[in-house]
């Protein structure tokens, strides 16, 4: 049996180079190109920024649904997207593709009262290929090009731990 197989998956994102990484251990497996919040890091509901600390992907959303699946309320809506979508819908925050709900495991950093990630909606989910990517640009989320958000989601299962500086 290879042992690189059985060693836990971490995932490690960087608000400064807008990197997630995925570890395999101690080795570094792949790193991918996101968008974080455009609003800068904190944990404040209602900051709609990026919050910072230690996580876990408490749920997986989207298995099986196709490569542009528009999400709302964690749940598809039966489109998908395109840009005529998107212009009749000017100024939606899209969710596509798939969905790692990510929750807080540090209590009153990223956990429970105002500050409690999971109770914010935040995310790592696909996104418009129209929109940058290496930049900030979500309301909070973090984002990534909807080929990537497969790749990790078939990748990382629920309990992972995320780690977001």
């Amino acid at each position: 049996m290879d042992r690189r197989r059985t060693q836990p998956v971490t995932l490690r994102v960087s608000l400064t180079t807008q990197e997630l990484a995925l570890w395999r251990g101690a080795e570094l497996v792949k790193t991918y190109t996101v968008s974080t919040s455009k609003h800068g890091a904190g944990e404040r509901h209602g900051s709609h920024q990026t919050p910072r600390g230690r996580h876990v992907v408490r749920a997986r959303i989207g298995t099986g649904a196709p490569v542009g699946a528009v999400f709302r309320g964690r749940r598809p809506t039966g489109e998908i997207y395109t840009s005529a979508l998107a212009a009749a819908q000017p100024g939606r925050d899209w969710i596509l593709t798939r969905i790692l709900w990510l929750s807080g495991t540090e209590i009153g950093k990223n956990r429970f009262g105002d500050v409690d990630t999971m109770r914010r909606y935040i995310y790592i989910h696909g996104m418009p290929d129209s929109e940058p990517v290496g930049v900030p640009g979500s309301i909070g989320c973090i984002r990534m090009r909807n080929r990537d958000v497969v790749e990790l989601f078939d990748l990382v299962p629920a309990g992972t731990i995320v780690d977001i500086a």
